[in-house]
């Protein structure tokens, strides 16, 4: 069976945020996609079948399957727009936990468009506080994830997180963000709950940021930079209850597994 591995939201490899896509003709069992997402080590593995006009799509880290991977999502369209054949530049995916997810490309530069996060602003306590070598300045809570807003882009790169009190959290993640000083705002993910202490770059993470720092910048195009050690760059844009999330894509490896 087919396997590529991408990096994702990067024009080179070894940067971005890689993923697995393997496509499927039937759905193998939840038990046998887990351990293939475990086999492969990496923050997602992206699974896709054809079903009529639309592509039904799953993802799983190496620990659990998950709602909504951004990343991944891209990196199975890069991977049908380039190696599986597919004519046209917008592909429809469907997720049974997400709902229809469109993806479309403009020469190498691939969009996804998603549902915003809805934010709820929530007190700063202890539990979160002691996550962090330094104390964020506000606190909001989506549907998977924390969200910990902090003074500057200084603080987000000297962020030292205690994984022990953050896997406690009963959430999917932390995103920590501040504004950019050379793009609108910055970020990074931490999620050792689902397997992944940092993520290189987070797409599901920007459905919770674009819509935050469009209202407080007052704009509705934004630049973002994921500031892990193999950085992402992404381009996005408010669209009402949607969000578009923009990046290019590198092919790193094709190969086989065998069941």
């Amino acid at each position: 069976m087919k396997l590529y591995q991408i990096d994702a939201f990067s024009k080179t490899v070894f940067s971005g945020n890689p993923a697995a896509v393997c496509p499927l003709e039937e759905w193998l069992s939840d038990e046998i996609l887990q351990k293939i997402a475990e086999e492969n080590n990496l923050s997602e593995t992206a699974f896709y079948l054809k079903k009529d006009n639309q592509y039904e799509i799953r993802w799983f880290t190496p620990k659990v399957e998950v709602d909504l991977c951004g990343h991944a999502t891209l990196a199975a369209a890069f991977v049908l727009f380039n190696y599986e054949n597919y004519s046209g530049n917008e592909i429809s995916f469907f997720s049974p936990r997400s709902g229809v997810l469109t993806v479309t490309k403009e020469a190498d530069l691939l969009s996804l468009n998603f549902p915003v996060d809805q934010l709820e602003t929530i007190p700063l306590n202890s539990q979160i506080t002691d996550g962090f070598n330094i104390k964020p300045i506000q606190a909001f809570k989506g549907k998977s994830d924390y969200m910990l807003l902090f003074n500057n882009e200084e603080e987000i790169l000297d962020l030292e997180p205690n994984f022990e009190k953050i896997i406690q959290l009963p959430v999917r993640g932390i995103i920590v963000t501040a504004q950019g000083k050379n793009s609108d705002f910055v970020s990074r993910f931490f999620g050792p709950k689902a397997g992944i202490n940092e993520d290189p770059v987070t797409g599901s993470a920007h459905t919770t940021l674009i819509p935050y720092w469009s209202k407080e910048l007052n704009k509705t195009k934004l630049s973002a930079i994921q500031l892990s050690d193999r950085k992402g760059y992404l381009e996005c844009e408010l669209l009402g209850d949607r969000v578009r999330i923009s990046g290019h894509a590198k092919c790193y490896l094709i190969g086989e597994y065998f069941l």
